[in-house]
């Protein structure tokens, strides 16, 4: 190897006592540069292949890791499939069970419509027959109160069955009470009172041309009492009454009332009776027409053959004009807005 040349430069100052200083060759250095190169080298490798192990392993481990969960996925997926077509088949069955259900429902509800719409129909015949005979016995009696306390029963019958459809007909039936109780009937047993005071009066009664009758019987009895010029004096007085009664002027506007005889007086006056009998039979049956009738042939009958200046002619006329004022308002409120109702609601509209 060769010496290193020295620099000729160089002071001479530099020289130690000793001698020159000695100078580390140049490969030594770079050789251990090398081997420290490659010792990092090795030791970077080293800490490479570790890092690469761990990272093998833990890729390994997770690759376990991800085929036990994938083996538990799969598992879970079978026992989800296996769910699902359980649950499926669970379903088909309840909808299966949910549509019988539904059906039994429809039935039931259609068969509970139908028991409804049979209770009300029961129930709309039954105030309708309770109506119409309670109608009837008012007719017979006279007396509103049958047919008020039907229609309060069936206000109350309706009210309970609390049913819509049937709401027209409450309203119906509180109208009708309202009007049966404001309106005005005649008493039918005062009514029958005033014809038998009639009847009572009828053989009282006087003709148009009755003759007054006198009563000479009393005034001679009367006559006996007294002394004797008293005596003779009512005895001619007595003889110039009866031949004034001789001869008598009168007028009469009814010429068939003046040429009646006495013995058809007798069938005037039973003819009259007999007319008021019809009446006040007419007045029980319920026949009102027929008892208007009878009531004003009675009047014209009053009128015409007995003396319209007597008092008790007069008494009965009042009468008579009193029974055929009642007889106007005899006729019973009708309930023609609840049957209307009624059939209505029979209808099922």
């Amino acid at each position: 190897m060769n010496p290193a040349p020295t620099n000729p430069s160089a002071p001479a100052s530099s020289m130690g006592a000793t001698g020159p200083v000695p100078v580390a060759p140049r490969g030594s250095t770079l050789t251990w540069v090398a081997l420290a190169t490659a010792l990092v080298a090795l030791v970077v490798n080293v800490w490479l292949w570790q890092r690469l192990s761990a990272t093998r392993e833990q890729v390994a481990r997770q690759t376990a890791e991800s085929g036990l969960q994938a083996s538990d996925a799969r598992s879970v997926a079978r026992q989800a499939q296996e769910l699902a077509r359980d649950t499926a088949a669970r379903l088909a069955v309840s909808e299966a069970r949910l549509s019988e259900v539904a059906l039994q429902r429809n039935q039931v509800e259609e068969l509970i419509q139908s028991l409804s719409r049979s209770r009300d129909e029961n129930l709309v015949v039954d105030i309708e027959s309770a109506i119409r005979l309670a109608q009837q016995q008012a007719q017979l009696t006279g007396s509103v109160e049958p047919l008020v306390a039907a229609l309060k029963s069936a206000e109350q019958r309706v009210a309970r069955a609390a049913q819509p459809r049937l709401a027209q007909l409450q309203r119906a039936l509180a109208k009708d009470i309202s009007r049966i109780g404001n309106a005005t009937v005649s008493d039918t047993p005062a009514l029958l009172v005033r014809i038998d005071e009639l009847l009572r009066m009828a053989d009282d009664l006087p003709l148009v041309n009755a003759v007054a009758e006198v009563s000479a019987g009393g005034s001679l009895k009367r006559a006996d009492t007294e002394s004797w010029p008293s005596w003779w004096q009512r005895g001619l007085r007595l003889v110039g009454e009866e031949a004034r009664n001789l001869l008598r002027v009168s007028r009469i506007e009814q010429p068939d009332a003046a040429l009646l005889s006495p013995e058809q007086s007798f069938f005037v006056r039973e003819n009259f009776k007999l007319k008021l009998l019809n009446a006040r039979l007419g007045l029980l049956a319920r026949q009102l027409e027929s008892a208007r009738a009878d009531i004003s042939a009675s009047s014209a009958s009053l009128n015409k053959y007995f003396d319209p200046a007597s008092r008790k002619t007069q008494a009965a006329a009042n009468l008579l004009q009193q029974v055929q004022g009642q007889l106007k308002t005899m006729e019973l409120p009708r309930v023609d807005e609840t049957l209307a109702a009624l059939t209505t609601a029979a209808a099922g509209r």
